[in-house]
Formats: C-alpha cells, structure tokens, sequence
C-alpha cells in the first residue's frame, strides 16, 4: 500500500481528510493502490491470455491475436497500461522521497537503494534462466533454446526502464523544483522531433530515444498527480478528450499503427514509444480520474480494499515470474495434448480456451512465487517503494 501526505488526499477522501485534521496517521491513498494493482493484473492476463507460442525452425516465438482479428487493436487504448503504470510510479517515488528526506536522507542513497531492492530479484529470474538455457542447451545440444530463454525474461526491458527513471530522480526532481510542470511539454516536443526523424529521415535507431522520453514523460507526470486530483472534474474530462482525440488523429493519419502493444510485422508504437504512448496516457489519467468516485465507493468494501492489498503485496513477484509460470504452464499443455505450438490464427476454439490457459499459467505461477518470494514479496517500507509501490 501506498502511504500518501493527508494533504494529498482528494475530494471524494471526506473521511481521510476529517482524520488527518484531527491528527490521526497518515492516511493511505487506496486509488494509488487500486491504480497499481489494475495495472499490473492487466499486464499479467494479457500475456496469459493473448499470447500465441509458434514454433519456427528456428525456435519458439510470439504473436497475438491483434494481427489476426479486425477490430481488436481498439482494447489496447484502454488495456495498454504501462503509461499509467509509470506515471503512478512517479508519483509514489516522489511521495517516498520526500518522507526520506524529512528523515535527514541523502537523496543519492534513497536512489541506490531503491535501485538495488528491484535490481536483485530481476538479476536472481535473469541468471537463474539463463544458467538453465545454457546447461539445458549443452547436455542436449538444442539450438533454439537461447530464443525460449529470451521470450521468458522479455518483461525485463521494463524493469530495466524503471531502473533508469529511479536513477534519475535527481534530474526529475531538479526539473520539478525549476520549471513545474514545463518540462512536460518540453518531453513531448522531443517526442515528436525523434518521430519526424524516425519516420520521415528513416532513422530508426535515434528513435530508441524515445524510451527516455516518453517514458520520462509519464514518471515525471506523476509529480504532478496531486494538482490532478484537486483539479475540478472538467479538467478530467478535458484530458481524457484531449487523449482521444489525439489518438484518433494520430492513427487515423496513417502516420501511426492503431495498436498500442506491438504486433508482429508492423510498425510498433512500443518498441520504441511514440507520441501515440503520450495521447494514450493523457487519455489513460482523464479516464482513470473520470472513474475514481465510482472505484473508491467500490474500494469501501472490505473485500475489494483486501483483494487490491493482497495483489500490490505481490506486485513485485507477479511481474517477474509470470512469463515463468506461463512458460510452465504452456509446456505442461503442450505434453498433454502432444502439439507444441499453438494455432497462429485464433478461431472459435482458440477463444474457448483462453480460461483454461489463464488457469494453468497462475497455477504454475504461484509455485515459482513461493519459491523466489523472498526476493520480492516483503511489504515496501515508506522509504523504498520498490516495484510494488510503482
């Protein structure tokens, strides 16, 4: 759970707010939670769910059902989290520093550590599956295995990004403390002038820039989220307009794919992120603030508030093991129906058994995160939110 400044709370917080003026502790900010914990099972059943294995002479690979069924490409501008993602991750790292800061910490050891809590478990999955591919690969002498190694640990590119945008939490915080919310601007101008290059000079390589962009754009956003919380709700409504229209606009031009998470043998608006990443978060806060009084009745439940407290405890550990289990989970059907691989065309079948393959990756799931849990499951402390409080 997220621990947030009383003054931070919202409108709809009427009883977070009586407390902290009657000098009660500080309160949590439920939203933050329920915000994170969305993300992060949306990225979980996705991969479950919509990821086809075909195997190639040269190995397994992935694809999904997005290059396959008309239409679908819309979902991902609502069910592509990974903006949200950072910019409450943003915001969570700004909150915890500055409660470290209040205690005298220096802000180059709140970075280090907080680097080194979500550095080791991700190094512990990367070595542990590669020490496995290459022993497995030499005892049986398979070639394709290092491809199988790589679709498993893929999630790291994130891991690897979030690690980059905590080392610079210096330069956000400087850029906050100078110029506000500018450099906002600032990113999205940049945004454009590395698509310009990228897709009119041919220069595809530049564009990885992007990664720092976008991504900067969206964690430095989240410094922000407390201005966007008090705003009135029109400004929630004016956001979430202003991202779809300029979704629409942007893939609409031809200029951009309508897909927000890369398919295979297009163009990717992910791999590296474009300026349809920066519409589809504006989009993604409008929407997320347009829905908060409705999620934070729900969240009064006893059960709902437990179900989202039991999913960001875990947040860490689900993240890094889920293509494990998947990976698991598909071998062990694969063995059973005899078939490696999977229809690369879904059909009516392929949709039935979506359930079933959900089912089985978080049955293989939950072993691997008993067994490296204690690499990740320990509840982040008000100073090191770690990946479970981004």
């Amino acid at each position: 759970m997220t621990d947030v400044d009383p003054a931070g709370a919202t409108a709809g917080q009427g009883q977070e707010r009586a407390r902290a003026t009657a000098g009660a502790p500080v309160a949590r900010d439920r939203y933050v939670d329920f915000l994170r914990a969305f993300s992060i099972l949306v990225v979980v059943l996705w991969h479950w769910a919509f990821t086809i294995l075909v195997w190639g002479p040269t190995g397994p690979g992935a694809t999904s059902p997005l290059g396959f069924t008309t239409g679908l490409w819309a979902l991902t501008w609502l069910f592509q989290v990974l903006p949200l993602f950072f910019y409450v991750g943003g915001y969570v790292h700004l909150k915890a520093w500055e409660r470290a800061r209040e205690r005298g910490e220096h802000l180059g050891r709140f970075v280090w550590r907080n680097i080194r809590r979500l550095s080791i478990p991700a190094l512990v999955l990367a070595v542990v599956w590669i020490g496995l591919g290459a022993a497995f690969g030499a005892v049986f002498d398979i070639a394709w295995v290092g491809r199988a190694v790589l679709l498993v640990i893929s999630p790291l590119w994130f891991i690897a990004v979030y690690l980059g945008l905590i080392a610079l939490m210096p330069l956000w915080l400087w850029l906050r403390t100078h110029f506000g919310a500018v450099p906002l601007v600032w990113f999205a101008g940049l945004v454009v002038v590395v698509d310009i290059l990228r897709f009119r000079a041919g220069m595809d390589e530049l564009a990885y820039v992007n990664m720092v962009f976008v991504w900067g754009l969206a964690f430095q956003a989240g410094f922000s989220y407390e201005q966007v919380v008090r705003a009135p709700r029109q400004f929630d409504a004016a956001l979430m307009w202003a991202g779809l229209f300029g979704l629409v606009g942007l893939v609409f031009s031809g200029l951009y794919p309508g897909s927000m998470v890369g398919v295979p043998g297009e163009t990717s608006n992910m791999a590296p992120p474009t300026l349809c990443i920066v519409a589809l978060l504006v989009f993604q806060i409008g929407v997320a603030e347009m829905s908060r009084p409705t999620v934070e009745r729900w969240l009064d439940r006893p059960r709902p508030r437990r179900i989202v407290e039991i999913v960001n405890r875990f947040a860490m550990p689900v993240f890094l093991f889920h293509t494990t289990g998947m990976a698991i989970g598909r071998g062990l059907i694969y063995a059973w129906s005899g078939e490696i691989g999977e229809k690369q065309v879904p059909d009516l079948a392929w949709w039935l058994q979506r359930p079933l393959y959900i089912a089985v990756s978080l049955a293989c799931t939950l072993p691997v995160i008993w067994l490296f849990g204690r690499f990740g499951h320990r509840r982040p402390t008000p100073a090191s939110p770690g990946v479970a409080a981004a």
